[in-house]
């Protein structure tokens, strides 16, 4: 199981996993330590609560070890299934875990945003370089190792020859500054980056410049005008 006591002895790794130093990660816990009670007697205070406060599931994890596994999510875009994989939990514990914990941690620090909804209504130059500084969008896949699957159609299709493992994959869409314009859900690791673009395109303005490896070749010939 992975756990702040034995991530953060290891600084490398720890920042490659959450995008913070441990001196980092330990600030921004103080911070969501301290506003963690407040935001609990708000959230368990709601009128479409059902069950009275008190009842309820219990959180398996601590509050720092549920804040760790936010930040990798964010940073890394494993799948929730090897998020529970890494936590000991199970999809639907680790998809609470993010859902509640989320709205507190943007309150202490920016995380990623998805923005394409927004980049259709694009409509002054202005906005337009607030989304795409210098006028440019930066498209790749990304794969996130997957336990081997116990179904024998599952270990094909999410075989990555590539990586030479049972992986997902994730397409992400990022302007010069790193925000995320666009992020498609998590496909099978068997299927080439390209075949995922032509389903999952984000819509792109015209007079950006798209930034593609080799993987994305013939996509100036299919999507002359992607918007």
């Amino acid at each position: 199981m992975l756990a702040y006591s034995k991530l953060s002895k290891k600084p490398g790794l720890f920042r490659t996993f959450t995008g913070l130093t441990v001196s980092e990660f330990d600030g921004l816990f103080a911070s969501v330590e301290g506003k963690y009670p407040e935001h609990e007697a708000k959230r368990l205070g709601k009128r479409k609560r059902i069950n009275a406060i008190g009842q309820g599931r219990p959180f398996t994890l601590e509050l720092k070890g549920r804040l760790l596994m936010l930040l990798i999510y964010y940073k890394t875009y494993m799948s929730l299934s090897l998020a529970g994989f890494l936590f000991n939990l199970d999809q639907s514990n680790v998809h609470r875990n993010i859902k509640h914990l989320e709205p507190l941690v943007k309150m202490c620090i920016p995380l990623p945003k998805k923005v394409y909804k927004k980049a259709k209504r694009i409509s002054t130059i202005e906005e337009l370089l607030g989304y795409y500084p210098e006028m440019k969008a930066f498209i790749d896949a990304t794969e996130q190792e997957i336990p081997r699957p116990k179904n024998k159609r599952r270990r094909r299709s999410h075989y990555s020859g590539k990586k030479k493992k049972h992986t997902v994959k994730t397409q992400i869409t990022v302007n010069k500054k790193g925000l995320i314009i666009h992020k498609t859900g998590h496909d099978k690791g068997r299927r080439h980056d390209y075949d995922i673009f032509k389903e999952k395109h984000p819509k792109i303005p015209p007079d950006i410049e798209r930034n593609m490896d080799l993987g994305y070749q013939g996509v100036q010939d299919d999507f002359p005008d992607m918007i």
